[in-house]
């Protein structure tokens, strides 16, 4: 064997490698999924699988950092930080499920010790079906109508998920997926999936035409392929029916429960539903994130679809949430409890609104009726992305930030970013993971340098990029961005509220965050104050006796006990 070949016998190729039992655990790394037998799971980046893998092969023994390279990076040189990366990402697992304990050996490599070693998982008869659906294609004469054809992709990636025969790739991977060349045999290898969904939509007037196709993953061949010629108020039948023929394509039994839950939708009305897709993509809307008039419009929206079809539950919980983001946010309106009441009255099994409920109710630091909230939330959904940013958020509010890191980084890899980094950059500080600090900020950034490339007066772009440059050490850039921010909307409380944390945390800047403190205690909320007083961003200047007398005339002013 040649010394290319040798090396290349030992790397670790996740779609070839087969599930792994240790202890009560369930290790799947085509899917890079980890399974506790008493319920709980975490789907894990490839190359923290692929390091796992190493370890774990080595049943206890040492592994260095050259090996690691050579098996799970190529041979590629990649920096000390790459490597400390994904062991403090192991590091986590290890902390969260019992069985498993990561050692470093000084100087030589590190080794994983499992209890009971590691063995072959036994594999079932049939290997359970894995699906990924494509973004299908926008052929439409108007390219604006993309937001119709995304919102059918969407839909039929919330449809299959409820099959509990079928393991369905999330939103957030499906999307990431747009422009990627890969054939589908190499894109099901990459991702380690047995389909392949691809489709367009083409909506002309009154008219929708749908097409669909089926891929086996392995060979490449098409399984199923269906073309719906339809008038667009039989969407809510043309999905039904899609649905059901990917579901007989596949060979597996759909249960009565399924089906009816499939076929509940809440919205009647087409132009509702149309109104609402629309919503939804301003709502995720990468340029206008956070933005106010961005989730004002979402609530136009989704208030002209409630008035045509006054029982849809879904247009009821995204004004809700748009609603929550305006409160928290910019600190306009009253947190949208309306709407959510009106959507669990519609729908108690929506994960939204139970999960926008919660964050109400954290506002009062009513936890435990918060976490009642949360829990039912995943228990309609366990991989809501609102469910996960709101149990995040509540662990983050009671000061317990380990336990807030994988709910953040479960948030985020569903999609619900904006709401979930600062979270997540502040607990990594908290507990000392510098690895987390500076991979978070470096995502942060380059996400609001995206926004500030395309509108330069983004505050929510300005005020995501200050906390990230202060987190990373550069100081100038942070206040230069600062002070844009202020020349754009000095009133602007939230903004300068958040940039003052990004200078305590992030610079050590006490005069600075100070400074920009003042004008919003004058006119803090009492909700601010108390998230102000736990709040572990201004840790570093909580002694300062220039805070401590705001924090105290504040709160005898608002009548709040800081006790």
């Amino acid at each position: 064997m040649s010394l290319s070949e040798e090396r290349s016998a030992g790397r670790i190729e996740l779609a070839a490698e087969p599930p792994l039992v240790v202890g009560e655990l369930r290790i799947e790394p085509r899917l890079r999924r980890i399974v506790h037998a008493g319920g709980g799971e975490q789907v894990v980046e490839p190359r923290v699988m692929q390091v796992l893998i190493a370890l774990l092969k080595a049943r206890g023994g040492v592994v260095s950092r050259d090996e690691l390279l050579q098996s799970c990076w190529n041979g590629t040189v990649v920096g000390e930080d790459a490597i400390e990366r994904v062991i403090g990402r192991i590091r986590r697992l290890t902390e969260r499920f019992e069985g498993l304990r990561l050692e470093t050996v000084t100087k030589v490599g590190y080794r994983l010790l499992a209890e009971g070693g590691a063995a072959p998982a036994p594999e079932p008869a049939a290997r359970r079906p894995v699906i990924c659906v494509l973004p299908f294609l926008n052929i439409s004469d108007d390219p604006q109508q993309s937001y119709f054809s995304d919102g059918v992709t969407e839909d039929i990636i919330t449809d299959l998920s409820k099959v509990s025969a079928l393991t369905v790739l999330a939103r957030t991977t499906s999307f990431s997926l747009r422009e990627v060349s890969e054939t589908v045999p190499e894109l099901a290898a990459r991702l380690g999936v047995t389909h392949v969904l691809e489709g367009s939509v083409r909506k002309s007037g009154s008219r929708l035409r749908v097409t669909a196709q089926l891929v086996d993953g392995a060979a490449g061949a098409h399984l199923w392929a269906e073309r719906y010629d339809r008038p667009v108020s039989d969407i809510f039948t043309l999905q039904d029916e899609l649905t059901a023929a990917i579901v007989a394509a596949l060979r597996l039994q759909l249960l009565p429960a399924e089906k009816q839950a499939i076929e509940r939708r809440s919205a009647h009305s087409p132009e509702a539903y149309e109104l609402y897709l629309l919503a939804r993509r301003y709502y995720r809307d990468e340029e206008e994130a956070g933005e106010l008039r961005q989730l004002e419009a979402v609530v136009r929206l989704c208030r002209r679809a409630v008035s045509l079809d006054p029982g849809y539950a879904q247009a009821w919980s995204l004004m809700a949430d748009a609603q929550a983001g305006m409160y928290c946010n910019h600190a306009v309106g009253d947190g949208g409890m309306e709407a959510i009441d009106r959507a669990l009255a519609l729908d108690p099994h929506q994960p939204g609104p139970h999960a926008i409920k919660a964050r109400y109710l954290l506002r009062g630091r009513r936890f435990e009726e918060a976490q009642a909230e949360i829990d039912l939330a995943m228990a309609a959904d366990p991989v809501s992305g609102l469910a996960h940013a709101a149990a995040g958020r509540l662990f983050y509010v009671q000061r317990r930030f380990r336990e807030a890191i994988p709910h953040f980084e479960r948030a985020m890899a569903a999609g619900e970013v904006w709401a979930s980094e600062a979270g997540l950059l502040s607990s990594y500080r908290v507990v000392g993971d510098d690895a987390g600090i500076r991979r978070t900020a470096q995502t942060i950034l380059a996400r609001a340098e995206r926004v500030l490339a395309r509108d330069h007066i983004s505050l929510t772009g300005i005020g995501c990029a200050v906390g990230a440059l202060a987190y990373l050490g550069e100081g100038e850039r942070a206040r230069a961005l600062v002070e844009r921010g202020l020349l754009i909307d000095p009133d602007n409380l939230i903004m300068r509220y958040n940039f003052a944390c990004g200078l305590s945390a992030g610079l050590n800047d006490a005069d600075g965050a100070l400074d920009l403190l003042a004008p919003v205690f004058a006119r803090m909320t009492p909700d601010l104050l108390r998230h102000t007083l736990i709040d572990p961003d201004l840790d570093p200047i909580r002694q300062d006796p220039r805070f401590a007398a705001m924090v105290s005339e504040t709160a005898s002013r608002l009548g709040v006990e800081i006790g």
